[in-house]
């Protein structure tokens, strides 16, 4: 009897930095239990949802149409997304950035580069939390 593997959990990255995004992809290919959407700006990523229903939301701070903020807001004003956990992606590295992204509803901020290894234990302990 084989044992019965749990779909991938649904990833979204909103990133205009298409080297951004690749890392990031580059991060998640080896992991099966992860499936990435790239959006390279709201709009896109707006558009995304409406057919695939992410697990993660990964933002972008600053997108070339939005913000992250604002984004997040559109994303949870959309059914079966307003619980969905999110983390903010930035080269703002101040104290002051981090505070305002968190107390918008945002549950991590990654400084870019993003640390691998940080990046994956975040995802690993949503999953386990799930």
């Amino acid at each position: 009897m084989s044992a019965v593997s749990a779909p991938p959990r649904r990833v979204l990255y909103a990133e205009d930095d298409r080297v951004a995004a690749l890392l990031f992809a580059e991060a998640l290919r080896e992991r099966t239990d992860y499936e990435v959407q790239i959006a390279e700006d709201g709009a896109e990523a707006l558009a995304i949802v409406r057919g695939w229903c992410p697990h993660v939301l990964v933002l972008d701070a600053h997108l070339p149409d939005t913000t992250g903020v604002e984004l997040l807001a559109q994303l949870r004003a959309l059914g079966g997304l307003a619980e969905v956990p999110a983390f903010v992606c930035s080269a703002d590295d101040q104290l002051d950035d981090q505070r305002r992204h968190l107390a918008a509803g945002f549950c991590g901020y990654w400084v870019k580069p993003i640390d691998r290894l940080r990046l994956l234990a975040d995802l690993d302990r949503l999953v386990s939390a799930a």
